[in-house]
């Protein structure tokens, strides 16, 4: 197994790119619970290269049809991301202070339900973001209205 670095930088410039529109190389899962985990996805492989076809607990995207629960659900994201052993890029949960371009934050409930995840875009040092559903571009994560915050940091990727 090879440690590869994510690339912070790829990630941001996917982000950017596609914040406000859609890359017609994914579905646009925004008629069915919304696309932001899918677009959050989608910049983490920018920045990481690599894909886990795990059946199950995998993180992958083929089609619409043939891809992992952790490529669109805010939850399984966060499973595969603080879990995973294997292929694919890998984080751990960090304090606001710690989170970085290319990371991910995910909003959520006083109960600990979360439903949204957006790109970490700049620290300036406020937190911006971009993010689809309600898509985004260098939105400050302050204007957006929630109970609980994790940030995911992407410590980096491997691969075989």
């Amino acid at each position: 197994m090879r440690y590869l670095p994510y690339d912070r930088s790829a990630a941001v410039t996917y982000a950017r790119r596609w914040a406000l529109g859609r890359n017609p190389a994914y579905y646009d899962f925004q008629e069915l619970g919304g696309d932001c985990t899918n677009f959050a996805s989608q910049c983490i492989f920018a920045g990481a290269g690599v894909m886990n076809y795990t059946p199950v607990t995998g993180w992958f995207y083929r089609s619409a049809s043939d891809r992992a629960a952790a490529w669109t659900g805010v939850e399984y994201l966060y499973a595969f991301l603080v879990n995973n052993r294997s292929v694919g890029p890998y984080a751990r949960v960090v304090s606001a202070l710690e989170a970085q371009p290319g990371d991910v934050v995910q909003l959520g409930t006083r109960t600990g339900r979360f439903y949204h995840t957006p790109v970490i875009t700049a620290v300036t040092p406020q937190l911006l973001v971009a993010a689809h559903t309600f898509d985004a571009l260098d939105r400050p994560l302050a204007s957006y209205s929630y109970a609980a915050a994790r940030f995911l940091h992407i410590e980096g990727v491997r691969a075989w």
